[in-house]
């Protein structure tokens, strides 16, 4: 069953008290539209033959499902990389824990106005993810393909303030993920979340113009609360993901695009 739920967090009752490690029969986890939500689809097929109901809580953003999940209302959620986690522990205090890698999705750089991006044109604008972790990282990829250049050591959490060689003026818009896709028309590239751009129709392959390598630290990863990280249930969750049969499907279905690292 797939619950749908936007924008608000989920009233979903526990039957464990917490932090006990006794099995589960039904698990809730939340993730985002596109491959994030697909494959867990799959997951939940592959569970359901093992004894394990899995429910699906979709978010339409990416703060709700740490947030439903810290307050107790999701049981796992599937959606974010390390550094995103990482970020949201130390700024909003949650107590979770990354319990098993799931996939990396390459961020790419979209347009419906240029075919490169040398083809950038001056005083332009380029749209880039809002959140910390997703708009560094946005950045670092326009550094990497030669559109600006940062500060030695901005890193992972770099802002627009800490981009130093702008050689084209380029203006960048700091916009929610969710929303990119839609701007295009208003932009002239924007950096996009793959699973956004899944969700939109685009092929990150086929239709990015500049896209992410691979090895890239963005693995994303599977996170229970602190609590429940050792509990039984989880480790057969993360069993289940990990198997060859959802590798399989993630290879043929994505063409590269989304890569298991697991």
């Amino acid at each position: 069953m797939k619950l749908a739920t936007p924008f608000a967090v989920l009233a979903i009752a526990s039957s464990l008290a917490a932090g006990t490690a006794l099995a589960k029969d039904t698990i809730t986890v939340g993730v985002t539209p596109g491959a994030h939500e697909e494959i867990l689809e799959e997951v939940q097929k592959l569970a359901k033959e093992q004894g394990l109901d899995v429910e699906i809580a979709t978010f339409s953003d990416y703060v709700v499902p740490n947030q439903a999940l810290n307050d107790g209302d999701l049981d796992l959620n599937s959606f974010q990389h390390v550094p995103y986690l990482d970020n949201q522990v130390a700024d909003r205090g949650y107590d979770l824990k990354a319990v098993g890698k799931t996939i990396i999705t390459p961020m790419g750089i979209y347009s419906e106005k240029v075919e490169s991006v040398d083809d950038i044109p001056e005083n332009s604008r380029v749209a880039i993810p809002n959140d910390p972790t997703n708009g560094g990282r946005a950045l670092l990829l326009l550094q990497a393909k030669g559109v600006i250049k940062l500060a030695d050591g901005a890193g992972l959490k770099a802002t627009p303030l800490d981009i130093v060689e702008n050689p084209k003026n380029i203006e960048i818009l700091e916009l929610d993920a969710a929303q990119l896709p839609r701007v295009l028309n208003d932009v002239s590239v924007a950096a996009i979340n793959t699973n956004y751009a899944l969700d939109a129709g685009f092929n990150p392959i086929e239709d990015s113009i500049a896209i992410e390598s691979p090895d890239s630290p963005y693995a994303n990863v599977i996170v229970a609360r602190t609590e429940d990280a050792g509990a039984d249930w989880v480790k057969q969750f993360v069993e289940i993901y990990q198997s060859d049969e959802i590798r399989s499907f993630i290879e043929n279905t994505y063409g590269g695009a989304v890569v298991p690292v697991f």
